[in-house]
């Protein structure tokens, strides 16, 4: 009953232009065995638990996370240096089922392609700490050479592990910002973070 309710496992493939510039960002989202089991459950899905779809469950299963509500960042945020880098709704999304969980991808494009940068920093993370993102897939940059990726979790202090235990102690139906946390769980999350050479 505690937060986070969903844990998800995240990879994500950066596409840039001839220039140099970020212009679509393509996520993959594992979702954990016991949510996958909600979701098939509640949609009539793999009913006889054999892991196997038919042709009209597979068609169901796509696209049942891409319902975003007005205003929902996806649960993503990407820095230019200090500028947040603009994102469009998703595109292109797939899902499949395998092993008891369900994997969906998406295609996100930058809607401002004239940001530059030094460093990219991406934040996959629920500021309502309803889900958890763990970056334990790939991060695969296209289509630019010279740069690096770094997947950074968030340091282990006493203060943060106090911050995530205040978190996981609130009420299953509240919202961090409703108790004055509003921000917190960006400190929680991991950053990828995208360096290049100097040209």
């Amino acid at each position: 009953m505690a937060h986070p309710h969903i844990f998800v496992d995240t990879g994500l493939d950066l596409y840039f232009t001839a220039e140099g510039m970020l212009s679509e960002v393509r996520v993959t989202w594992s979702y954990d065995a016991f949510y996958s089991l909600l979701i098939t459950q509640d949609m009539g899905i793999d009913l006889d638990g054999d892991g196997l779809l038919t042709d009209a469950e597979r068609a169901a299963l796509q696209g049942f996370d891409m319902k975003w509500s007005p205003g929902f960042n996806g649960d993503l945020v990407i820095y230019a240096g200090n500028a947040e880098v603009p994102l469009s709704a998703p595109r292109d999304y797939s899902a499949r089922f395998v092993l008891g969980r369900i994997t969906t991808f998406h295609t996100r494009d930058v809607t401002d392609q004239n940001l530059s940068f030094d460093m990219l920093k991406i934040q996959p993370y629920d500021a309502t700490y309803y889900t958890a993102y763990d970056v334990t897939y790939p991060v695969i940059l296209h289509g630019i050479e010279g740069c690096e990726t770094q997947v950074q979790p968030p340091r282990q202090t006493a203060d943060l592990t106090a911050l995530r235990d205040q978190l996981s102690g609130l009420d299953p139906d509240a919202d961090p910002a409703d108790v004055g946390l509003d921000g917190a769980v960006a400190l929680l999350a991991t950053s990828v973070n995208v360096t290049c050479a100097a040209s």
